[in-house]
């Protein structure tokens, strides 16, 4: 399932701020969040994934309640190039950019289940073995100056 928005008027690092918080989520939350978000880059997002959510119930015939955004991204499309006059008969360039955003839908995978209670009882017992076990005795290093003594002494 996948919509494309060609050519939206807003620079792709700003949408992509938008993009990066709709990315992984469940479809149509995502719809409602981006209705609350108060960026401009929002709105074009959010009817790129009710559009895809679309082509997914009509196309396909997925119920749009397991879909997750598994990809969007980003691209830079066409760049309109104008011209601002400057000081002593120049110009300079200005770029206005524009964005490709492309949405892609997924279903989501479904829970693993859940492992049963008595293996998880197996695991905390043998954690609590592990604490129990005596600990080793480590020998402290002798300091150098007992072992000097030691020697005069046996020297005299």
């Amino acid at each position: 399932m996948k919509a494309v928005l060609k050519n939206y008027r807003q620079s792709p690092r700003k949408v992509r701020l938008v993009a990066n918080f709709a990315k992984g989520k469940n479809a149509k939350r995502v719809v409602e969040e981006l209705g609350l978000l108060s960026k401009r880059a929002a709105l074009p997002v959010k009817k790129v994934i009710e559009s895809a959510l679309a082509n997914a119930k009509h196309n396909d015939s997925i119920d749009s309640d397991n879909l997750v955004v598994s990809e969007i991204t980003v691209d830079k499309g066409i760049v309109l190039k104008r011209f601002m006059p400057k000081y002593g008969g120049r110009a300079t360039r200005i770029n206005k950019r524009t964005s490709r955003i492309v949405v892609t839908l997924n279903e989501e995978a479904k829970e693993v289940k859940k492992t049963p209670k008595k293996v998880e009882k197996k695991a905390k017992e043998a954690k609590k073995e592990v604490k129990k076990a005596p600990k080793k005795a480590v020998k402290k290093p002798v300091a150098k100056k007992t072992v000097k003594k030691a020697v005069k002494k046996t020297k005299k």
